[in-house]
């Protein structure tokens, strides 16, 4: 595998290289590649905007970011995203990561499907999700040079890429689908998973306990 894809550098240290090794473990192809890709376009929209990011931290938040929906990392009681932040949180408290630094990839990974707010956070945090918006819904597709976007493509192939994601979205949250409110896989499971119904935040607030 390439050090270099795209002309951005891919962390070599002994953290990043167990971070890969742990993803590639535990994760389908179809998540690694995808997970690989959202560092690459992340990086790339990092040195278009000239933001100054730890690339190492990108890299983690990035990699892990979809670790919940894996088998290994799944829990049954809380979103895929805070699954997938707390294993990262683990992982980067055991190998000596400061807790600030630990704490803003647990806010890259948690956030990475709410729209708009990473924005205003970190740069490792608004990267990670520009990747996943530029892999998963081609936002801003267009500013990534089509040689490099060919480039990262052929290391980290996309095939039936759409469908193929959807379908682990599904399977990563069909058992809990509570988890979903106010959350775009709510969208999914409506989609795909029979007799799903989403829960309405107005009939939440008319039927709450409140007499009034």
């Amino acid at each position: 595998m390439p050090d270099r894809i795209a002309d951005i550098e891919i962390p070599d240290s002994a953290l990043a290289k167990a971070a890969t090794d742990l993803v590639r473990k535990a994760a389908s192809p179809l998540l690694f590649d995808h997970s690989r890709r959202v560092f690459l376009f992340g990086s790339l929209a990092g040195v278009r905007r000239g933001l100054s990011y730890d690339p190492e931290l990108l890299y983690v938040g990035a990699m892990f970011h979809d670790l919940g929906l894996t088998e290994t990392y799944r829990t049954t009681g809380q979103r895929f995203e805070i699954d997938s932040a707390d294993e990262a949180r683990r992982f980067l408290t055991e190998h000596g990561v400061p807790e600030d630094s630990a704490r803003i990839v647990w806010e890259a990974i948690a956030l990475h499907t709410t729209p708009e707010v990473p924005y205003h956070m970190a740069p490792e945090i608004a990267l990670v999700t520009t990747g996943v918006e530029a892999d998963v819904l081609g936002i801003a597709l267009d500013e990534i040079p089509a040689e490099a976007r060919a480039e990262i493509v052929a290391a980290h192939p996309r095939p039936d890429f759409k469908r193929r994601i959807l379908g682990a979205f599904t399977e990563g949250n069909a058992y809990r689908p509570e988890t979903t409110f106010g959350n775009v896989n709510a969208d999914v499971l409506e989609r795909f998973v029979p007799g799903f119904v989403r829960p309405n935040f107005v009939e939440i607030i008319e039927n709450s306990a409140w007499p009034e």
